[in-house]
């Protein structure tokens, strides 16, 4: 370990001395530990970082003033749709996803290394229940999804398959994410096929560039985005071991969309046959100022540019069928071939440029006495899992519904968009859709049906509380043999055991 002398000189070169301002008083252990932390800060990389850090927060916000005359949406023949177009194509696509997973050759990967401060919690997003009838957490329902896209794959082709999942975990949620799964048998998949790794870790930076002390032995650390996937592969021999398990191809998404489809053989197989060596999942936008990236191209080049660097006007430009013209809003869902994961982990992960996230960061003040700040007073500096896209040779779009793929958890239940209600709402309404399509009927407390539509226009509430297990269904399938022509009082919790007693 290098003395306290040669990291007092290594911080000087970085101009980050103040690290190490309070040394002096710190008892053995944690002075220990503080020395331990900035001996892992390189210092070149560090003066860098904090440079940039001030220099990106100091730039004007809004649209680069020449962006618009640059921007373009994706030309129609890069985009596939979920919902639009032949049925027999789309068969097509399924058919090739599933063949694909019982070789063996698809991999799930999730993007776990958040907080999950705007919900209000301390633990990692994938351990909360949205208050589902059966209190399964977002973690529960993705095992179960991949367990049953296994099966799915496996009844086809007559095969046992594996789809691998890949857990990028970060220093706050890695040891809670390992506990959880451990302590529930890891939702009864092999815990050989779940792989956790942990992403880097960055400083924060006050606005003058200064990395911030959280505490008097410990400097401020942030995950460096879901971007930071590209080096974690690296640093952790991630595609290696994809390798060695004959994985070709990656589905990659957040941990806190509710509808999340894992491992998709509809988008896996679009993205196969269409030669792709990188794909995006994409939902129409809801309204032109709608907080979402917009997935288009850039001169020329696909990228998913924000919606803070769109302007107003062009927002509301719209296509010649009167939707808007710039619709395709990005859901972080995405297909990636093993070959280009190789090749950006190897020779593009550098030019990835990184965006400023500002943000409230605990600290402590000149005499070393702890602060919650209420005001933003520091910078997150993250990359972004698309920001690749530009790199890819041949790069898609698959739009997708968004009442069937994206009801992502962000917000506290006091927020009116992107909370545990809106999810729970949005899942109930998902499985409602798909027991009716089925052939069941809901009845109220005298036995009169109930309608099969929200009973207010505009409302997100679902006629009827039904929640089907993803063991029995991923995507509605299979259900009209124990549904059809039955009648329910709600609500109605269809999990394995009462799907086989509700079989003719």
């Amino acid at each position: 370990m290098a003395s306290e002398a040669d990291l007092r000189a290594r911080l000087q070169r970085a101009g980050q001395q103040h690290l190490l301002r309070f040394c002096a008083e710190l008892a053995p252990e944690p002075r220990a530990a503080l020395l331990a932390q900035l001996e892992a800060l390189e210092p070149e990389a560090l003066r860098r970082h904090c440079q940039r850090a001030a220099a990106a927060c100091a730039r004007p916000p809004g649209p680069p003033p020449d962006l618009a005359a640059r921007l373009q949406p994706l030309p129609p023949e890069r985009v596939g749709s979920a919902s639009e177009g032949d049925p027999q194509t789309q068969r097509l696509w399924e058919e090739e996803g599933f063949h694909q997973i019982a070789l063996n050759k698809v991999a799930v990967l999730l993007l776990a290394g958040g907080q999950g401060t705007r919900l209000g919690v301390t633990y990692p997003k994938g351990m909360y229940q949205v208050g589902l009838p059966s209190q399964k957490t977002l973690y529960q329902l993705q095992a179960e999804r991949i367990r049953r896209v296994e099966q799915l794959a496996g009844e086809r082709y007559g095969t046992r398959c594996t789809v691998p999942w890949y857990i990028m975990t970060s220093e706050f949620t890695l040891g809670p994410t390992a506990k959880f799964f451990k302590e529930r048998d890891f939702f009864h998949l092999d815990p050989n096929n779940v792989i956790m790794f942990e992403q880097r870790m960055l400083p924060a930076v006050t606005f003058d560039g200064r990395a911030i002390l959280e505490r008097k032995d410990k400097v401020a650390m942030a995950p460096d985005g879901n971007g930071g996937l590209y080096s974690a592969l690296q640093d952790h021999r991630i595609l290696e071991d994809m390798e060695r398990r004959g994985v070709e191809f990656v589905h990659v998404y957040c941990v806190d969309n509710i509808l999340v489809r894992l491992a998709d053989p509809l988008f896996i197989g679009f993205c196969v046959l269409r030669g792709a060596d990188c794909g995006a999942k994409v939902v129409e936008k809801a309204y032109p100022e709608e907080p979402v990236g917009v997935v288009c191209q850039v001169d020329g080049v696909p990228q998913v540019v924000e919606y803070s660097e769109i302007s107003p006007e062009v927002a509301q430009l719209r296509a010649p069928g009167g939707g808007l013209l710039y619709n395709a809003g990005n859901i972080c869902n995405h297909f990636f071939t093993r070959d280009f994961l190789r090749t950006v982990t190897r020779e593009l992960e550098p030019l990835l440029q990184p965006h400023v996230a500002v943000k409230k960061v605990p600290c402590v003040d000149e005499l070393g006495n702890p602060v919650k700040p209420l005001q933003p007073n520091g910078i997150k500096m993250e990359k972004f899992v698309f920001d690749v896209l530009p790199f890819a040779k041949n790069f898609v779009a698959f739009q997708v519904l968004r009442e069937e793929e994206f009801s992502p958890l962000k917000n506290g239940d006091s927020a009116d968009r992107d909370s545990p209600s809106t999810s729970r709402r949005a899942l109930l309404a998902q499985h409602c859709r798909w027991a009716l399509r089925a052939g069941a009927r809901f009845l109220d407390a005298h036995g009169a049906q109930l309608p099969e539509q929200p009973s207010l226009p505009g409302s997100t509430e679902p006629p009827a509380v039904c929640e089907i297990s993803p063991l029995v269904s991923y995507a509605g399938e299979g259900l009209e043999e124990c549904l059809r022509g039955r009648e329910f009082r709600p609500p109605l919790i269809l999990d394995e055991a009462t799907a086989r007693e509700l079989q003719p």
